[in-house]
């Protein structure tokens, strides 16, 4: 209960300051990380890149092929996007980084129309 009021007021303080995602957009990013990282065998950290395929293979489990275009509702239309808020999620405390993590790791990771759309594969 204690860590779903610091979520909420973390966001709160993120959507006043910045409007371009829908809050739906941050609670999926947190828990496309949880997601991700349960599915590896170790626990570490995980790059950018990484994620954005965390995010993809999350995306496509909860939304089959409507992920690109619910994602898309909430802001999300490139890789960068999972960049930027996941940085904004760092700077209110809600994720952590290393010193070696930019927002660079998240630019063009891939076109969304291609994993999304082009080549969807069913999951399950």
């Amino acid at each position: 209960m204690l860590e779903n009021l610091k979520i909420r007021i973390a966001l709160d303080r993120i959507l006043r300051e910045n409007r371009r995602y829908q809050t739906e957009a941050y609670l999926f990013v947190l828990a496309a990380l949880s997601n991700t990282l349960n599915s590896l065998s170790e626990k570490r950290h995980i790059s950018g890149r990484e994620f954005c395929f965390g995010i993809s293979r999350y995306a496509k489990e909860l939304f089959g092929p409507l992920a690109m275009d619910v994602l898309n509702g909430w802001g999300i239309k490139e890789t960068v996007d999972f960049g930027n808020i996941v940085f904004s999620l760092v700077d209110a405390g809600l994720m952590g980084k290393t010193e070696q993590d930019s927002i660079a790791d998240f630019i063009d990771v891939y076109n969304f129309e291609d994993e999304f759309a082009k080549n969807y594969n069913y999951v399950g």
